[in-house]
């Protein structure tokens, strides 16, 4: 990244001078705002004025608001670009499943020391503070789920294009699948699961997010079928027929 020059803005009374010192103001006010406010109520703005410097600095440092996140909580990857490279069109020779990519771009991921010690300390902290809880609810939301939604909504043919809320609920299922293989295999070790190779995991488990991306789904909230009864939405049937009206309503009583 970029460094900037001798034209940077003027700092706050007391502030360290050099990009080290500015980097590190704002990501110590950064830490405090995304604590205070979670990731959805954290702004540039507001971090920017805590650390004492113009936003166009934050911005020309990190970029974005999800670089920043992960720069203060010592990510070492941005979710979004990994996912955003996963879920791209597949060139010529590579599979063209979405969930097997899926599933092999979180593999290597996780597979690193340091990326897995990461958000395993993190969805520990998840676990036991709802403060870090809402904070990481709101950044999967965002970084994590969005991608996911959009290669759904762009990618399934069952999906409402008009319903966003249905690429919602594919992406949402979708991380609940990943994040029980994040905290079976490496959290728990469960033998098995922690000892298969990321080939089989993929070709395991792919298929099934495959399903969850593009396949057909019982939409969230859909009502279901009485038993023995017609699946909701259908038309009633002729009377008559069973299920169907009959001219003195319902069934007649025993002769």
């Amino acid at each position: 990244m970029t460094r900037p020059g001798d034209s940077q803005p003027r700092r706050a009374a007391g502030r360290r001078a050099g990009d080290s010192g500015t980097r590190a103001a704002i990501l110590d006010a950064a830490r405090a705002c995304f604590a205070d406010r979670g990731y959805d109520g954290a702004t540039i703005r507001a971090i920017a004025a805590d650390a004492g410097v113009d936003p166009a600095l934050v911005h020309h440092f990190y970029g974005t608001k999800e670089r920043l996140f992960a720069a203060a909580m010592r990510l070492p990857v941005v979710p979004s670009e990994i996912l955003t490279a996963a879920l791209a069109t597949p060139g010529p020779g590579q599979s063209a499943g979405l969930g097997d990519q899926l599933i092999r771009a979180a593999l290597r991921a996780w597979d690193d020391d340091e990326v897995r010690a990461t958000f395993v300390g993190l969805l520990r902290s998840a676990l036991t503070s709802e403060q870090a809880a809402a904070m990481m609810r709101q950044f999967i939301s965002e970084a994590i789920l969005g991608p996911v939604a959009r290669a759904a909504m762009a990618a399934a043919p069952d999906t409402d294009p008009a319903d966003p809320h249905d690429a919602e609920y594919r992406a949402a299922i979708v991380a609940s699948q990943m994040v029980g293989l994040l905290v079976t295999r490496y959290l728990l070790a469960l033998g098995p699961v922690a000892a298969a190779s990321g080939e089989d995991l993929a070709a395991t488990v792919g298929p099934t997010l495959q399903r969850y991306l593009v396949g057909p789904i019982r939409p969230a909230g859909q009502d279901q079928p009485a038993p023995g009864g017609p699946p909701p939405g259908s038309p009633p049937a002729p009377a008559g027929q069973p299920g169907g009206g009959h001219p003195g309503g319902g069934r007649r009583g025993a002769g």
